[in-house]
Formats: structure tokens, C-alpha cells, sequence
């Protein structure tokens, strides 16, 4: 469902990705993991339309997105780290208004809606405003309304980031579901290590720009002759990806306090 050939993006004189391969097979659970500035994000831009590669190529369901991104884009659902609803508008109408977006027509659209909404148990409260919703009410809606035009493959950018541990629980729960009922391919970021350990099919590490280990999380541990997803990140990165996720703000303040020691 996914295959990047020799996928490279450079930035002037800087190369952000370096000539990477990998494929993601249908149906798959896939863990793309990396620590900032490694070139993750960079990578899922091309791989969503929203930046073109400086060489190599992308097949998402066999369409290629600088050819096809409209064909590319009909393929595929995402969830953004940050939330991206509208928080004036109802959990209905944030839907209604993807829908009308993706051309998906009115009959199937409403069926849609309350099917999804169903699925993400959030029906009872599909004509509240968003801005109601608790932060793992709107990550559920948000899973919801990327899935409305059947999208073939699921992107998930730290699905999970800022959740407490029973409701990211609950989200693999819908996510694993979906996988079974749906057969979608999931391509997802996480920097909880035991969430990609627990449920991918397979990982690939990416680090200054090149994928440098990939597998499932038993042969990445086998790999580095460590016993945790993390500490075989840590000894193929050098870097501890929970510092990684800091941010900026955070780094600041870790360095303030470093000074003033």
C-alpha cells in the first residue's frame, strides 16, 4: 500500500531525507520512528502531498502523489499531532464538512457519519460543540472524520500524544478494530515506545535522514542485544526519544536550569 524507492528531499545544501526505502504492506500496523530533526516529518509530507521529494519516488495504493495527488489524496486519512477541529462548530458538522471536502455524496455521507460515530462512541454527542469535548473525545472525533471518504490508508501522527494511559488504550482499541473490520493499512508516529511495541506489525527507525533499522520489535531487539523497544532506539539513535519530544519551550527551560547549577 506504501512503497518509497530512494525517497530523498534536500533543502539547499541540506539533505533531510537521504535516499530511503521501505514498503508498508496492506492491512499492516507500521511504526515510523525517529528522533527530532531526524527527518520523520519531512518523510510523512511527502508521503501526504504536502511536499514534493528532490528525487526518488512514492506509490500510495498504487497512485504516485506528484503525478496523482489527487488520486493520492482520495487514498489516504490522517490525524495531525495537533488538533485540528473546528472547536465552534458541532462533532456533526466537523464531519459534514469533511464529507462535503471529499466529495462524498449526501446519502452515503449521513450513513457515514453516524456509522464512524458510532464506531468512536461519540453519537450521543454528535450536536455538541467541540470545544465540549475532552482532549480524548476530540482525537476520537478527529479518527472518525478521517475515516469518513473509506480512506484505504490511515496516517497517524502521535495519535496518542497528550492522552492519559486508559484512553490510548481505548484508541489502539478502535484503531485495531478498524484494522480487522476495514483491513486499513496504518502508518503511525509515536514517541511512547511500549505503543509501537505493543502494536505494529513492524517499525522502521529513521535518523539523520537515513533509515537505519527496521523489523519487527523483537528483530530490533535482537539487533542491538537489548530487551526493550527502547533501549534498542536508544543504542541505534543515541538518543532517548522522550527527551527528543521535548519542546522547544522545554529544551529552553532544561537549559536554564543547566545553568543555573
Amino acid at each position: 500500500m506504501i512503497k518509497a524507492e530512494n525517497l530523498t528531499k534536500k533543502y539547499d545544501e541540506f539533505t533531510a531525507v537521504d535516499s530511503i526505502n521501505f514498503e508498508v504492506e496492506k492491512g499492516e500496523i507500521f511504526a515510523f520512528l525517529g528522533p527530532n530533526g531526524a527527518g520523520k516529518t519531512t518523510t510523512i509530507k511527502m508521503l501526504t502531498t504536502l511536499t514534493k521529494p528532490t528525487s526518488g519516488t512514492v506509490q500510495l495504493n498504487g497512485f504516485n502523489p506528484v503525478e496523482s495527488p489527487d488520486d493520492a489524496r482520495k487514498s489516504f486519512g490522517i490525524v495531525f499531532q495537533d488538533q485540528s477541529l473546528d472547536d465552534e462548530l458541532t462533532a456533526w458538522e466537523n464531519m459534514e464538512f469533511h464529507g462535503v471536502l471529499y466529495g462524498v455524496e449526501k446519502k452515503l455521507r449521513r450513513e457515514r457519519i453516524e456509522q464512524l460515530m458510532k464506531f468512536v462512541e461519540l453519537w450521543d454527542r454528535k450536536n455538541d460543540l467541540v470545544k465540549t469535548f475532552s482532549g480524548g473525545m476530540k482525537r476520537r472525533l478527529e479518527i472518525a472524520r478521517g475515516l469518513l471518504h473509506h480512506p484505504k490508508i490511515f496516517f497517524l501522527d502521535e495519535p496518542t500524544l497528550g492522552l492519559d494511559p486508559q484512553t490510548r488504550n481505548h484508541m489502539w482499541e478502535y484503531i485495531k478494530k478498524l484494522r480487522q473490520e476495514e483491513g486499513t493499512t496504518i502508518f503511525f508516529t509515536t514517541h511512547y515506545m511500549e505503543e509501537a511495541e505493543k502494536n505494529s506489525d513492524r517499525i522502521a527507525i529513521i535518523d539523520h535522514g537515513k533509515i537505519v533499522a527496521r523489523g519487527t520489535a523483537g528483530e530490533l531487539k535482537q539487533q542491538t542485544s537489548t530487551d526493550s523497544l527502547e533501549a534498542a532506539f536508544l543504542s541505534l539513535t543515541g538518543k532517548d526519544i522522550r527527551d527528543e519530544h521535548a519542546t522547544g519551550a522545554d529544551h529552553m527551560r532544561m537549559r536554564r536550569r543547566m545553568w543555573h547549577r
